[in-house]
């Protein structure tokens, strides 16, 4: 048993924030049917390279435990299938722009009227709201906008993106989040509601600290590299043969770390007596940490750390990373079998639930693959699927 069991998704987002969102309600047990653009589908099937075989890295990366319907919804026999899917549905996601859906006639007010359990999620760059609602919004705009581009990167550097789209998967986390409050509320009322999720709105609320820290002060935060505003030392520093982190997060930390480098005067040094001290003085506190550290090799440095209690970390590739013997006892790397491509792996779920686990049932679905079986559940015969391909509603 999974924990959403016989619930239902209709999937009608693309690219990254939608599709996370409905891969991780599909990992959690629920039913996710994919409905995409016949002869094209969710444009990430041609972000590339790279491919395997004639399949998108990206797509496999956020498609796993759904069921693809190749459905035009401009065409004229999409609205009765759409109503029909819904009819059978507990939860529909999509991200288009605002005002999109209306214009398909599957808007949230038009649907709720007639299906009122049904809990509608919208994902967009702006909101449904406020003065902006209307504009498109792509990760990196939205880390540039939500200022976290301006926290990262080198101080004197230019800002940076996060490397992974961290705006969109954050966005389709709380999507997630919004839609499992939304049914556990139905269960008491009944009723489903639309859950509106902006990802200006996700990327501020990971600000955090930082925007405490700006309210608090009224100064900007600034890029810092990999510096901690509010901890020292809490950054990443070189040996001779390879980058590592320190995240020294107390006093008692520091003085062990002292202890591990042969140096106990550091910890008594009036300048590093206390976070508050050496966050003051990080500067000249990295320079002489940074004189210390580049004579040690790192996996010397690490185990000595680690012994001591130090919390301390390599600087890893994703290749190295994604080796980690920790990640394949955590089930964090599945192999699985698709249909086109043959043999693949998938990042696994990272809920890990005792009664009622999060699984990886199917791999990514090839565009369509599931067509003919969703149309025919909802009562159209071998015919009727016949005259929609040939009329080119369906694919």
């Amino acid at each position: 048993m999974t924990p959403l069991d016989g619930l239902t998704v209709l999937d009608f987002s693309r690219v990254l924030a939608g599709p996370y969102c409905t891969m991780q309600l599909g990992d959690l047990g629920a039913r996710v049917i994919k409905i995409e653009q016949p002869g094209r589908g969710d444009d990430t099937r041609a972000w590339g390279p790279p491919f395997v075989g004639n399949e998108s890295a990206y797509f496999l990366s956020v498609n796993r435990n759904k069921e693809s319907l190749a459905l035009d919804l401009k065409h004229p026999s999409a609205a009765s299938i759409v109503d029909a899917l819904v009819a059978r549905a507990d939860v529909l996601v999509e991200n288009f722009r605002p005002g999109t859906m209306e214009r398909l006639g599957i808007g949230y007010e038009a649907i709720a009227a007639k299906h009122p359990r049904l809990v509608y999620c919208s994902i967009s760059g702006f909101g449904q709201s406020g003065p902006r609602r209307a504009e498109p919004g792509y990760d990196a705009m939205m880390q540039a906008e939500a200022g976290l581009m301006s926290i990262t990167g080198a101080a004197d550097g230019p800002p940076f993106r996060v490397g992974v789209a961290v705006g969109d998967i954050a966005t389709g986390m709380f999507a997630v989040q919004g839609i499992l409050a939304a049914l556990v509320a139905r269960g008491q009322t009944g009723r489903g509601q639309r859950v509106d999720i902006a990802m200006l709105d996700a990327i501020t609320a990971l600000l955090s600290y930082q925007a405490s820290s700006a309210f608090a002060t009224g100064e900007t935060p600034a890029r810092m590299g990999n510096r901690h505003p509010s901890i020292a030392p809490y950054d990443t520093f070189a040996t001779s043969d390879g980058d590592f982190v320190l995240s020294v997060g107390n006093d008692d930390q520091f003085r062990r770390l002292a202890g591990v480098l042969r140096q106990p005067g550091l910890a008594e040094d009036p300048r590093f007596l206390t976070n508050a001290d050496r966050v003051n003085n990080s500067e000249v506190l990295r320079r002489e940490l940074s004189s210390l550290l580049s004579t040690w090799r790192r996996a010397d440095l690490l185990a000595a750390l680690k012994n001591a209690g130090v919390p301390s970390a390599a600087v890893r590739t994703i290749t190295e990373a994604l080796a980690d013997p920790q990640l394949a006892a955590r089930d964090m790397v599945v192999p699985l079998e698709h249909i086109a491509a043959g043999p693949i792996r998938v990042l696994g779920s990272p809920l890990k639930l005792s009664a009622t686990p999060a699984s990886i049932r199917t791999s990514p679905p090839s565009l369509g693959q599931h067509t003919s079986a969703i149309l025919g559940e909802i009562g159209l015969s071998d015919g009727d699927i016949a005259a929609l391909r040939h009329a080119g509603a369906v694919a």
